[in-house]
């Protein structure tokens, strides 16, 4: 992997160089937008408005509108200038109970390695995370944007989740939401279902088959063969009888249990 950022991780007067990678990848398919008439590639260009030319990327610039029309132009070497210091490191404010963060406010992992003159605080910083079963709440400027972030850690590597601000997550208030309550029989079958339905939680049993089935569809549309619907199209059931829906669900969860459990052999007589 190729790293994307180099700096430090801070927190009291400790300091280690580490850099950062990205910890995810992309899944989606990656589709190209094509002319309908001669399937050649749509091709996008930056045109200047004024002189309604193309502009390469040499001569482009960011620039922030103060008044209409009116900017000030900034460049890499500006924005390093605005504090290097927060610019390169990644500094601990706090540590706290990660259940104490909601999930909504989580982002993006990125994976943190550490420079060679600081393993051995790397090691310390890793090891003491997992035994106070704490993250470290820390603040990092990566694309010109301050942010705010968790280190953990995770397997041997210590990785920096990268969390919202509490002003980006918007709240339900706009949203037409129920205000009763459900009955207690409803409920009580609500939980059943629900208990029925919990184990834990282990990533490798999921997969991401909608892009594995578009793939095989390529495949066959590449092939000239006639692409058939696999099932037919979901009808939403209709909820005004919850109780039945939930007495199915129960019954349709206890009849796959009952498929599903390894058949006892007959005793000989």
């Amino acid at each position: 992997m190729r790293s994307m950022w180099k700096g430090s991780i801070v927190f009291g007067l400790v300091n280690i160089p580490i850099k950062l990678y990205v910890a995810t990848q992309d899944q989606e398919l990656k589709f190209n937008l094509l002319h309908k008439k001669d399937n050649s590639e749509i091709k996008y260009v930056r045109i200047c408005k004024q002189e309604e030319k193309e502009v390469p990327w040499n001569e482009i610039v960011k620039g922030y509108e103060v008044s209409k029309g009116e900017y000030v132009v900034f460049d890499d070497k500006d924005f390093e200038k605005v504090d290097q210091a927060r610019t390169k490191t990644i500094e601990i404010q706090s540590f706290v109970n990660e259940n104490d963060i909601d999930s909504a406010y989580f982002m993006k992992p990125y994976f943190l390695e550490p420079e060679k003159n600081g393993s051995k605080a790397y090691a310390l910083l890793r090891e003491a995370l997992q035994k106070s079963k704490k993250v470290g709440l820390a603040k990092f400027v990566i694309r010109n944007r301050e942010h705010l972030g968790v280190i953990k850690a995770y397997e041997e590597a210590l990785v920096l989740n990268q969390i919202r601000y509490q002003e980006e997550l918007l709240q339900p208030k706009s949203l037409e939401l129920p205000s009763g309550k459900a009955s207690a029989k409803e409920l009580e079958l609500a939980l059943d279902l629900i208990n029925r339905l919990t184990t834990e939680f282990n990533p490798h049993d999921y997969k991401d088959t909608y892009v594995e089935e578009v793939k095989e569809m390529i495949m066959k549309k590449a092939k000239g063969l006639k692409i058939q619907p696999k099932k037919e199209p979901v009808k939403r059931a209709q909820v005004h009888d919850l109780m039945g829906l939930l007495k199915a669900s129960l019954s349709k969860k206890e009849k796959k249990s009952a498929a599903a459990a390894p058949k006892r052999k007959k005793k000989a007589a």
